[in-house]
C-alpha cells in the first residue's frame, strides 16, 4: 500500500484565482508535483488533471481538496467519484474546510466514520449542485 498524498484545485475558469487554495495545500504540506490542477466547471468531471490525477491514486494514499465544491459541482457524479476514490480506489480524503470529511480512520470506529463522511458527502454534494444551478 501507497501512501501518497495528492490535492486537487478546480477553479471554473482561466481568469479566476486558485492562490487560496494553493495556500491551504502548502499549509497541509503537500509538495507542488503532487498538486494537480484543472481551471475549467465543475459539471463534470471529464477533466484533464483530474483523471491525470485519479490514475496516480492507490489503496493507502490520501487526496486533499479545499473545499468539496472544488472537486465538482454534479450532485450524482459527485457522490459517484467519492465512492471510486474511496472504495474502488481505497484512498483517503480529506476536505481542509470542512474537518468532518476526513476518510483517514480517526475516529477509531470504521463505520461511525463512514456514516459521517456519507451524511457530509450526500449534504454537501447536493448544496454545490444547488448552488451551480442558481448560478447558471
Amino acid at each position: 500500500m501507497n501512501n501518497n498524498i495528492y490535492d486537487y484545485i478546480r477553479v471554473s475558469t482561466i481568469s479566476q484565482r486558485d492562490d487560496r487554495q494553493w495556500l491551504a495545500m502548502e499549509e497541509f504540506g503537500i509538495p507542488k508535483e503532487c498538486v494537480f490542477v484543472d481551471k475549467q466547471r465543475g459539471k463534470d468531471f471529464d477533466r484533464p488533471a483530474y483523471m491525470e490525477m485519479m490514475e496516480w491514486l492507490n489503496p493507502g494514499d490520501t487526496l486533499v481538496v479545499k473545499s468539496l465544491d472544488r472537486l465538482g459541482r454534479n450532485y450524482d457524479e459527485m457522490t459517484r467519484q467519492l465512492d471510486i476514490i474511496t472504495k474502488e480506489k481505497e484512498a483517503a480524503i480529506v476536505v481542509i474546510d470542512l474537518p468532518l470529511l476526513d476518510t483517514r480512520n480517526k475516529y477509531g470506529d470504521d463505520l461511525i466514520a463512514k456514516l459521517i463522511s456519507n451524511l457530509v458527502i450526500q449534504v454537501f454534494s447536493y448544496v454545490a449542485e444547488t448552488e451551480r444551478n442558481m448560478n447558471h
